[in-house]
């Protein structure tokens, strides 16, 4: 057993030192699964056979400490030299390799649950949600807000509340869903979302926008125009670039499903949303890929809602909810 476990373990450090150095994309939620059933099986190895056995022989060990004292006794011996406890605690002391995986067991089904059910932790890696979010925010997710799904699978099972407008949302990127990636849930199934000369209009209705002062951007060295958008009742800011132009080059348009829903100009680009889909977009306008290039999230790709930054190491006044 020994040797199977010194290979678990070899294979984790491999599949983690892959992901580290990007020679392949990991994907925590199946690790943790993985090793979570691997840990069960040890624990419940452990306490169903290792355990009783090493119970047992410690057992047996008093045992025939005891016979022989008895005997020694029954000869007028009562000085008997030899102590059984240490041998005792030998060997009812786990071996290396249950400690490391039985004695894991409970820690990691606990982090996996409250990870898959409850809130799952994220760090915002881009600013394509500046000002909202800063590159390094670390950031918490609330698991069941759009409903309870099953682990690895994302597959919902229970249903919970729908995602509405202004939402700041993580989802399984729809190109590569092995990665995630968060945006703000602009566009319901059903609605028409246009983004033209850099103005947002949902279903015919412009999205209100009240200037700001500019916004200084310390990662590019740049000043960008700021606006406070309010999108059905959810207060929040944006940025946009004037330097950029409003149409988005063919190029960078990926080939995605119901493409033919949008319509793209030299002015920016009109979509409806299709059922069970949604049209998301991130804060900071001009320098954000998103819906605008590959198109609408399914719902089956829906992690989770993002409601509050619980550490920044650069700034700990980033600490707090956010809208």
């Amino acid at each position: 057993m020994s040797f199977l476990t010194g290979i678990f373990y070899g294979a984790l450090a491999i599949y983690l030192g892959g992901w580290y150095v990007g020679q392949w994309q990991g994907n925590f939620s199946f690790l943790l699964f993985v090793m979570s059933v691997v840990t069960m099986l040890y624990w419940l190895a452990e306490r169903y056979k290792f355990q009783p056995e090493r119970e047992a022989a410690a057992a047996n060990l008093v045992a025939q400490d005891q016979a022989r004292r008895s005997e020694l006794s029954r000869q007028g011996i009562a000085q008997v030299d030899g102590n059984v406890t240490e041998a005792k605690e030998r060997l009812l002391m786990q071996p290396w390799w249950l400690d490391w995986t039985a004695g894991l067991f409970p820690v990691i089904v606990v982090v996996f649950l409250m990870r898959s059910f409850l809130f799952e932790p994220f760090k915002i890696p881009s600013g394509s949600m500046v000002p909202t979010l800063l590159v390094g925010d670390l950031i918490l997710v609330n698991k069941f807000h759009y409903g309870i799904r099953l682990p690895v699978i994302n597959k919902k099972i229970i249903a919970n509340h729908d995602p509405k407008r202004g939402d700041v949302m993580v989802f399984r990127y729809p190109v590569n869903p092995r990665l995630d990636y968060i945006k703000r849930v602009v566009g319901l199934p059903g609605d028409t979302v246009a983004y033209i000369n850099k103005r947002l209009t949902i279903n015919g209705t412009p999205i209100e926008q009240t200037p700001l002062a500019e916004f200084y951007d310390e990662d590019s060295l740049r000043y960008f125009l700021q606006f406070a958008e309010n999108l059905s009742g959810v207060s929040h800011r944006i940025l946009v670039d004037k330097a950029r132009q409003p149409d988005i080059p063919a190029q960078a348009i990926e080939e995605y499903p119901f493409k033919e829903n949008c319509s793209y100009s030299v002015e920016g680009v009109v979509c409806k949303v299709p059922p069970g889909h949604y049209f998301m977009m991130g804060d900071n306008r001009d320098n954000s890929q998103d819906s605008r290039f590959w198109g609408f999230v399914p719902d089956e790709n829906i992690v989770g809602k993002a409601f509050v930054v619980w550490m920044n190491f650069s700034s700990l006044k980033r600490i707090g909810f956010f809208q």
